[in-house]
């Protein structure tokens, strides 16, 4: 079958090499979606073990809709009862671009009824709509009047793992924060800090990454796929418990993070324990100046997201952070890479570190920059203003 991955912008690259590495057949990287191919149990994995996909798509057909007639008539000419059954609800997810039709919500209504129309004519009965949990949710794309529809997989975006509790006014979401530990190139050995944790996401990601624990398994309820008339209940059970068996128990590496706000370091720790990763990650209250690596242990990485000062006159403030932020890399963490992931680039000129790598990405609507910094033991230090 051919399948659609979606993520984030900037993530792509890293999407496709977890495809390849579950077995996918790669046919095209494209922005924020990896086109691929395989089978069954590989569509199943990849709801399983992906980290940084938010969607899975099945696509069954595609066609050209000059105008709301063309729409409805290629819409009613699908069999829909070879995809929603008697009593199952559906739900019409539309993403609309370059297209003369404006508004992508009358896309999705224009699409409903077209297809509650062939449920009445055909059965007499007409399927419901629940646009919040729907046995089956269908995903319209249309561009410059080209409409490929699909089968969400999923039936949720696949960032929303399950294990998060609580928040801090600003968290990362699971696949960014996934795809930064990916990016960095971290071992899953060495020691990774965050001494601006907030809830703990970066840190939750790398404990999962490394335990070798699948975030599909952490999911509420059922997957998309499990309404689908071909699903596999056999198969599905039997990647799951081999998910299951690959967990490792013993920590592999060392794990902490701190933050300035006890509560919010409460609720790290509660994201962290319905992670079941309890064991796995320290956490601590405590200023970002003060942050320390492990004692005898090899140098590592430094991975963290602090604020970006989206308020009018913050300013000064953000730019006196992120100079904390700089000196206690140098000072404190010799030998170890840094990344910095920020919306703000103005304020993180003042970290005063020669940047080695810059990789462009988003956080929700905010352009953002992964920063790295290889921190030399020695004397070598802020690089001229025009380097950096």
């Amino acid at each position: 079958m051919h399948l659609t991955a979606t993520t984030q912008f900037g993530l792509e690259d890293v999407l496709a090499d977890e495809l390849r590495q579950l077995g996918a057949t790669i046919d095209y990287v494209g922005s924020r979606a990896v086109e691929f191919s395989g089978d069954k149990k590989l569509l199943y994995n990849t709801i399983l073990w992906s980290r940084t996909a938010m969607r899975l798509l099945r696509p069954f057909a595609d066609f050209y809709a000059p105008d709301e007639r063309g729409l409805y008539d290629e819409v009613f000419q699908i069999d829909w009862s070879r995809f929603i059954r008697p009593g199952q609800t559906f739900a019409i997810t539309a993403v609309v671009n370059k297209s003369s039709f404006e508004h992508s919500l009358y896309v999705a209504q224009l699409t409903k009824d077209a297809i509650v129309d062939q449920f009445r004519e055909r059965t007499g009965e007409r399927p419901s709509i629940d646009t919040r949990n729907p046995d089956i949710r269908i995903h319209l794309r249309m561009l410059e009047n080209d409409v490929i529809l699909s089968l969400d997989a999923a039936g949720d975006s696949l960032h929303r793992r399950g294990y998060r509790q609580g928040t801090n006014e600003a968290p990362l979401n699971e696949v960014l924060a996934a795809g930064l530990v990916l990016l960095s190139g971290w071992d899953r050995k060495s020691p990774l800090i965050d001494p601006m944790c907030g809830s703990a996401t970066i840190l939750t990601e790398a404990g999962l990454l490394a335990q070798r624990i699948a975030p599909g398994l952490f999911h509420q309820g059922k997957f998309g796929f499990e309404n689908w008339p071909d699903f596999d209940a056999a198969l599905w059970a039997q990647l799951r418990q081999e998910a299951e068996a690959q967990r490792i128990e013993e920590p592999q590496a060392y794990l902490a993070g701190s933050d300035l706000d006890p509560k919010v370091i409460r609720d790290a720790a509660a994201n962290i324990e319905a992670a079941g990763l309890d064991e796995c990650i320290r956490l601590s209250v405590r200023d970002v100046r003060d942050a320390q690596p492990p004692q005898g242990q090899a140098p590592g990485l430094v991975i963290t997201n602090p604020p970006y000062g989206e308020r009018i006159g913050e300013e000064a403030q953000m730019d006196a952070l992120y100079k904390t932020i700089g000196d206690a890399l140098k000072t404190n963490f010799q030998g170890y890479e840094a990344f910095i992931f920020t919306g703000n680039l103005e304020a993180a000129k003042c970290i005063g570190l020669k940047v080695s790598r810059r990789i462009p990405l988003f956080n929700g609507p905010i352009d953002c920059r992964l920063l790295k910094y290889e921190l030399y033991r020695g004397s070598r230090r802020v690089a001229p203003a025009g380097e950096r």
